[in-house]
């Protein structure tokens, strides 16, 4: 499985409370987003994992801002098929590696490319993707590298999205912005499964957010 092809957008998802995170993911996939992304920033993370690994099949779960082999353990043990950190080292990489699920390491230099691409590893989060150079910079890395495949996150909405995806280096970008803090206050799941799906319409590359 390759993180990259499973949709355009991949949720960036932080769960306050465990109980949403059924619900939510369920309106993420019947929009046409199935890979999720929930970051370990809250208590309720891993419960999350574990209640969406359970009880929507259809979803492709996976943990974020991994920082630890520790956290690699955790995740996997509470049902994450995938893995993305905002960056990497020795020790980082070979935990994501043994865990035997696919894993995004977070890049945002030229130099941290090339060290990746030597240890055999061509899939990469490109964070944080505005702040460190936006389409201009991935443009940049295209000629030297194109073997290397990128999941920006950091900064992109529905706005920019596009852009990002017509390059031919970029599988898919991650984001939050079909996942507003006032529709999950109020568990309005119609809402978010409508912007879901309009994120969703992503997969042309170059396509736009209605």
């Amino acid at each position: 499985m390759s993180v990259l092809d499973l949709a355009p957008v991949v949720p960036v998802v932080v769960i306050e409370d465990a109980s949403d995170a059924v619900p939510l993911a369920r309106a993420l996939v019947a929009g046409g987003l199935p890979a999720i992304e929930v970051t370990l920033r809250t208590p309720a993370a891993l419960d999350a994992v574990r209640a969406i690994a359970a009880d929507v099949p259809d979803a492709v779960v996976g943990t974020g801002t991994v920082v630890t082999p520790e956290q690699v353990t955790a995740s996997v043990a509470a049902g994450a098929r995938f893995l993305v950190s905002p960056g990497w080292t020795d020790v980082l990489l070979e935990a994501m590696r043994a865990s035997g699920v696919p894993f995004l390491p977070g890049v945002s230099t030229a130099s941290e490319v090339v060290a990746l691409l030597e240890r055999g590893v061509r899939e990469m989060k490109f964070f944080p993707a505005q702040a460190a150079g936006g389409t201009a910079y991935l443009k940049s890395l295209a000629g030297p590298l194109p073997q290397a495949r990128f999941c920006p996150t950091g900064g992109i909405g529905a706005a920019n999205a596009p852009e990002y995806l017509s390059l031919p280096n970029v599988g898919c970008v991650g984001g939050t912005w079909m996942l507003p803090a006032d529709a999950i206050a109020a568990r309005d799941w119609a809402r978010v499964e409508e912007l879901a799906r309009a994120a969703a319409e992503l997969r042309d590359a170059g396509g736009t957010c209605r």
